[in-house]
């Protein structure tokens, strides 16, 4: 009769084992998270236009995640499908007013009104809060929103459409905003690179563990089975 014998009372390859049902979860888990959480639209694109310089420089890569109409914040840069006003591509423009608000300049004031307040814009270029030309009073309708450059005199906006809704853009055009932190971006992308490489990994151990268990496995001889002689 005979039967398998493995050294040391331990089944070969069972560290390798162990490891890989620890990695395996754990890549699939951070892989799924990646999967699940990156639908939630977060997309890199080249800025194709001076229009938000300096805050946005041509040729610089920014990083947007996909919002509704209802997530839109004042002083939000946004990704709007305005294909009126921008045939090809999306527009790359900052809300400044939304609906109800009323937004008003005057060539020479120092800064842009909103509801009757001067607004705070550090982002504009040279601190030009208009073109120099253009002069404007309006009360955004409800639901939309008015768009201007951070480049006021380099900028095809909403001052340049004033004889339409004022101007004004619908909110359900926004795509996509602008984020200045990429921390989740970054995360997500590392942490499914991680999980590609634990499963790698954990899939490559497990199948060392098994061919180590055949390897390593030894066959007693007959007599090995048989009880001590009597004396």
């Amino acid at each position: 009769m005979r039967q398998a014998a493995v050294a040391g009372g331990r089944r070969p390859g069972r560290g390798l084992g162990v490891a890989a049902v620890v990695l395996l979860p754990a890549g699939a888990v951070l892989v799924t998270a990646g999967l699940v959480l990156g639908r939630g639209g977060h997309q890199a694109s080249e800025v194709g236009s001076e229009s938000m310089d300096p805050t946005y420089r041509q040729g610089d890569w920014i990083v947007t995640e996909e919002i509704g109409g209802e997530d839109i914040r004042r002083g939000d840069v946004v990704l709007s499908f305005i294909p009126e006003r921008v045939p090809e591509g999306l527009a790359l423009q900052r809300v400044v007013a939304l609906g109800g608000d009323r937004i008003a300049h005057r060539r020479g004031d120092d800064a842009l009104t909103l509801n009757g307040r001067p607004l705070d814009e550090p982002y504009v270029r040279a601190g030009e809060p208009g073109d120099g030309v253009t002069s404007f009073d309006v009360k955004v309708p409800e639901g939309r929103m008015f768009l201007l450059g951070d480049n006021r005199g380099n900028s095809r906006d909403s001052r340049s459409f004033l004889s339409e809704r004022s101007g004004s853009v619908a909110v359900g055009a926004v795509r996509a905003r602008v984020l200045d932190d990429w921390t989740v971006p970054v995360l997500l992308v590392a942490g499914g690179f991680v999980g590609v490489v634990l499963l790698l990994v954990g899939g490559g151990l497990g199948v060392a563990s098994l061919l180590a268990g055949r390897r390593r496995a030894v066959v007693a001889p007959e007599w090995a089975a048989m009880p001590p002689p009597v004396r």
